[in-house]
């Protein structure tokens, strides 16, 4: 009774030319994340061009506290997505089904609870991060009107996140891309036109959030009755079982999460010390980094779902090859945001500011994330397998490694024992990355993930 017969929503990942169908599947996600981080890059090259520094780094370290709750609503987005890429390799159709409402239900509430929470407290997480005196004001306006559209990202990324574990990548590009015409007319009606600063970015970010989550639900609507659902009240109440496996998967990684965007704003906030400067200079590199970083998350999230479906179908063979192939094609783009740290720095920094002594600090800035291009191909592609198996106490490990060991162990070491200043965490924040490479290259080659319990089984477990 565990399949019933649906027309298909989403691919079958298990069956084909591996090269093709992930080429295929990642295609859209590519294109999503490229449209989302070009918005986040209008947001943060608006505030920058109208406000100047102190906007900028206002935008940046709201952002930082906004991003940590992010983080948690990706991590069951990812939870989901693992759980339901190996139903789906089972052909478990009803409890993909089941697994939806359990996870909206659970995720808009968290983040509910997270959004009074940050709201309430933004000035005590600020100060926490030591935002710059100078750029508080900015920073307070933007954290607590981003905390409102919390319930929009959990609810997004919970479909998304379903979604994508179900070989349905197309969906969300679209989602995606609406929403980012709405955020970047925002952004310029807001920011440039009524001159509302910082809050003016927030509610454009806010309205395209909420924009992308309505139509996440609208497709789900369209979809009902593919999906057998019924979408009444009782369908998103709680599920026990979905609810105990999306925990046990989710929790390790949100700690995972929380570690190391702990240890990013451990770092931020003494690298704050030293200056408004040297604050713009890291902001602006976190989002250079992330804006070419884009394609190769995007192969290694599609190389996930691959990997979660032929792990739930058994189908060992396939996952190595996904893994190979996923390093061959960061290897291109990677080799790219080498090229552009080497050859083009001062011109990336310039898209976000008009600060001479920003763009000075931000080649070097460039010249160490060389490093983290290096290391990506390798990271993404053996995580994939990690996070593909449901291993989450693993990725909870590797976490804690990337994050307390490596990041701040090895950037306090070089700041101020060596006393090389803010340049001992530039090279920290790329170094930590060697930590991830070491777990997920041994976890791989040890083959232990063809013999790990599958979450289906987990749940089968749970019910017995």
């Amino acid at each position: 009774m565990s399949d019933v017969k649906v027309k298909k929503v989403g691919s079958d990942l298990t069956e084909g030319n591996v090269a093709k169908q992930l080429i295929r599947f990642v295609l859209p996600l590519l294109a999503a994340n490229i449209v989302q981080q070009l918005y986040n890059t209008v947001d943060m090259a608006v505030i920058g061009k109208s406000v100047g520094t102190i906007g900028t780094v206002g935008v940046s370290q709201g952002g930082e506290i906004a991003t940590l709750i992010t983080f948690t609503s990706q991590s069951f987005g990812s939870a989901a997505q693992i759980y339901t890429a190996q139903l789906s390799g089972a052909k478990e159709h009803r409890s993909i089904n089941e697994v939806i409402g359990t996870t909206l239900t659970l995720m808009l509430g968290m983040a509910a609870i997270l959004a009074a929470i940050c709201f309430v407290f933004s000035d005590v997480f600020l100060g926490w991060i030591s935002c710059p005196p100078e750029a508080m004001g900015q920073a307070h306006m933007y954290l607590r009107i981003v905390a409102l559209g919390f319930p929009f990202i959990f609810g997004y990324n919970a479909v998304s996140g379903i979604l994508r574990g179900m070989g349905e990548a197309k969906r969300p590009l679209l989602f995606v891309s609406v929403s980012a015409v709405i955020n970047v007319i925002g952004d310029f009606l807001l920011v440039r036109t009524f001159k509302m600063e910082a809050a003016g970015t927030a509610w454009a970010t806010i309205i395209s959030q909420c924009v992308s989550f309505l139509l996440s639900l609208w497709f789900l609507y369209r979809k009902k009755e593919e999906m057998s659902l019924d979408l009444g009240l009782h369908s998103f109440r709680l599920n026990l079982h979905h609810t105990k496996v999306l925990f046990d998967i989710g929790l390790p990684l949100i700690a995972q999460s929380v570690l190391i965007h702990f240890s990013q704003l451990l770092c931020s906030a003494r690298i704050n010390q030293f200056g408004l400067t040297a604050s713009a200079t890291n902001s602006v590199g976190n989002k250079v980094h992330k804006l070419i970083n884009v394609f190769t998350s995007s192969i290694n999230s599609g190389a996930g779902a691959m990997n979660g479906q032929n792990i739930g179908a058994k189908k060992y063979d396939r996952v190595r090859e996904t893994v190979r192939t996923t390093i061959l094609l960061s290897s291109v783009f990677a080799f790219l945001g080498i090229l552009v740290s080497i050859f083009f720095p001062k011109q990336a920094y310039g898209l976000f500011t008009n600060d001479e002594a920003v763009k000075e600090l931000g080649v070097v800035y460039m010249r160490i994330m060389i490093i983290i291009f290096a290391l990506s191909p390798i990271q993404g592609a053996f995580t994939s397998v990690i996070t593909a198996s449901g291993n989450s106490k693993l990725s909870f490990l590797s976490g804690i490694l990337d994050s307390v060991v490596l990041r701040v162990g090895i950037s306090f070491l070089l700041a101020y024992t060596f006393d090389m200043g803010i340049l001992g965490f530039f090279w920290g924040n790329s170094l930590c990355r060697l930590g991830p490479v070491a777990v997920g290259v041994i976890y791989y080659l040890s083959n232990a993930w063809e013999h790990v319990e599958l979450v289906v089984k987990r749940k089968e477990a749970v019910k017995e």
